[in-house]
């Protein structure tokens, strides 16, 4: 399977740079390039493309902005590529506006080549990748900071589901759940679909959130 990635990026030499890296994979094709949000927002709904790579900063619409837009404009039954967020600063309050837009992944342009890789294929198969560094005291301080009414399961959880729910709240891949408890990838996303089913959760970072906000996984801080 071929992943197809739309890449927004107002700076020349720094988009270049990471479609040379994503192209390098024998997996990945940038299908279209933006200079601005504008830009973005239409190459995305145009060229249907699996994944999204915004900057956050862009003229005119930034990449928050943009994710938000692409879920807003779309029907129940259409099909939204997975947007990963890139962007050089390492503040909450950008990673909270890009989950609460959508994104289903949050890089620091400094992550490194692997891990953006990385991040674009968790995010095309429907995983949720935030820069390890980041990742636990993001979603504490989410749950923290932004309290809201915690949605009660329409079912209750099995043993194994809250094991699984606490290993995706820390950031593990499929592949790693699947090894870490000697199950089938197919298995875990089984587990996670009646995770997302149960929790009324849009994607992974969805089941993350509510598993901090109900203190499934300990808090950390900065």
């Amino acid at each position: 399977m071929t992943i197809r990635v739309v890449l927004a990026e107002d700076q020349d030499l720094v988009r270049a740079g990471l479609r040379m890296i994503l192209e390098a994979e024998d997996d990945i094709l940038v299908v279209g390039e933006a200079r601005d949000g504008r830009e973005a927002l239409r190459l995305s709904r145009e060229l249907s493309p699996d994944v999204c790579l915004f900057d956050i900063r862009m003229p005119g619409l930034d990449g928050i902005e943009v994710t938000r837009r692409l879920h807003d404009g779309a029907s129940a039954a259409a099909k939204l590529p997975a947007v990963v967020v890139v962007t050089t600063f390492d503040l909450d309050e950008y990673v909270f506006a890009a989950l609460d837009a959508g994104a289903r992944g949050f890089l620091l342009k400094d992550a490194g080549a692997a891990m953006l890789v990385q991040a674009v294929r968790a995010a095309a198969v429907g995983d949720a990748l935030i820069a390890p560094n980041i990742t636990a005291r993001l979603l504490a301080r989410f749950a923290k900071l932004r309290p809201r009414e915690v949605a009660r399961p329409t079912d209750p959880l099995t043993e194994r589901e809250e094991e699984i729910l606490a290993a995706v709240a820390r950031g593990s891949t499929n592949q790693e759940i699947a090894d870490g408890f000697h199950i089938s990838a197919s298995t875990v996303k089984t587990h996670i679909a009646s995770l997302m089913s149960k929790l009324s959760a849009r994607n992974r970072v969805e089941l993350a959130r509510w598993a901090y906000e109900t203190g499934r996984v300990p808090s950390v801080t900065r």
